[in-house]
């Protein structure tokens, strides 16, 4: 390399010559995408250590001194974010009476009728039994069988929630939530201590001091789903008349912001496909497996909710990192229901609820299995993938930016 060319080649790189040799301006660098860099801010090893802390109150069994233990935990976990506004929803809880036509001899099912599972979905495939543990001793871990001990007593409830406050539009906003809620004797760690958590993590990344969005944005972490989603609406039902008001007038202050749309998570991290001809399930996260965003068909909001589970559809493409997701029209049994003829409402899943949870695809599902050590770090990533599915979705809904 000659002198002339030295010379040129050091003020090309120390911006003294602004054209190439042809007189043309250098493209200009592009600017960092800020949904990227918020994305990045996720972590698998963050995502675990909040899952396995909610893992330490049990099956956090609403009606319980553990269950009041983890909203406490739940909240100064979110106050140490930055997440300091929050607040909590009280409600009181009595259990229903028992139906007492439900040990009657059901009609006779029609042999040619199709099966079709609560929500709308067909079941196809190997079935696999499911249903609820009530029994103790199939807990073998004494220690976590003793924290579970205590039963729900009816009376008093409180669910935790705090708010991103929107910098131009604060009276709308969108609603992220998840049940912090379990039963089955085990720790609750996937259904719902993998929703909860993921809630909890984009709290985190939006409450940081340099991320700033147009729209606002609440994490709700409900209570009572396990009895009927009685937190999700508890919530529904008292807030649903105070959107958009302004409190006080001229504050520029809205304790209930207008619901643009509301983005439920429920059980996030195992997807092993479906049971094999005995039952059993493969030990290991399938390679094909997905996030599943579901709206419901039969809702008022159906337009609005097919558009919003496709929006969040189109930010898993761009910004997911391991695993892509799929869209369905049966959103059903959980928290988004309670919301789905008032807002539009989808929810994320592992699996889709009304069809493969409910016919034994996930064996741990209210079971002493579930437990933190049950599952693996591919387990935990699917999780993470749902989180950056719903980060970057709402990230673009808001208009989020950095400073």
């Amino acid at each position: 390399m000659n002198v002339m060319s030295r010379v040129l080649l050091a003020l090309l790189t120390t911006g003294v010559v602004a054209t190439n040799l042809y007189g043309q301006q250098p493209a200009p660098a592009a600017a960092p995408d800020p949904i990227r860099t918020l994305v990045g801010r996720l972590d698998l090893e963050k995502y675990k250590a909040t899952v396995k802390g909610l893992t330490q109150f049990g099956d956090r069994r609403q009606g319980t001194e553990r269950n009041r233990k983890a909203v406490d935990w739940i909240e100064a976990q979110l106050k140490s974010y930055g997440c300091t506004n929050t607040e909590r929803l009280k409600y009181t809880y009595t259990t229903p009476p028992r139906n007492p036509n439900a040990g009657g001899q059901r009609p006779a099912a029609n042999p040619n009728a199709i099966p079709t599972a609560s929500g709308g979905g067909r079941p196809r495939g190997v079935r696999a039994p499911t249903g609820v543990n009530n029994d103790p001793m199939k807990q073998p871990d004494e220690k976590l069988r003793a924290l579970n001990t205590e039963p729900a007593t009816d009376g008093p409830r409180e669910q935790v929630y705090c708010t991103k406050i929107g910098a131009t539009r604060p009276d709308e906003m969108y609603i992220i939530g998840a049940h912090m809620d379990g039963h089955g004797w085990g720790e609750a760690a996937n259904d719902n201590g993998s929703g909860t958590a993921l809630v909890m993590e984009l709290a985190r990344v939006f409450s940081s001091p340099d991320v700033v969005t147009d729209r606002s944005i609440r994490f709700a972490l409900w209570n009572n789903e396990e009895t009927g989603l009685n937190g999700a609406y508890a919530y529904a039902e008292q807030r649903k008349d105070l959107q958009g008001k302004e409190n006080p007038p001229g504050s520029g202050r809205y304790p209930e912001p207008k619901w643009l749309g509301m983005i439920q998570h429920d059980m996030m991290m195992f997807d092993h496909g479906m049971p094999r001809a005995d039952g059993t399930l493969a030990p290991e996260q399938r390679p094909e497996a997905d996030v599943n965003i579901e709206f419901q068909v039969t809702s008022k909001f159906l337009a609005g909710a097919r558009e919003l589970a496709f929006a969040l559809h189109a930010a898993n493409e761009k910004y997911a990192t391991d695993y892509p997701s799929n869209v369905g029209e049966h959103m059903t049994n959980t928290d988004s229901t309670a919301f789905m003829d008032l807002v539009p409402s989808i929810s994320l899943r592992e699996n889709e609820r009304g069809v493969h949870t409910g016919n034994g695809w996930n064996p741990h599902w209210h079971q002493p299995t579930d437990v933190f050590a049950t599952f693996t770090d591919k387990d935990f990533r699917l999780g993470l993938n749902a989180a950056q599915t719903t980060l970057s979705g709402v990230a673009q809904l808001t208009g989020a930016r950095l400073k």
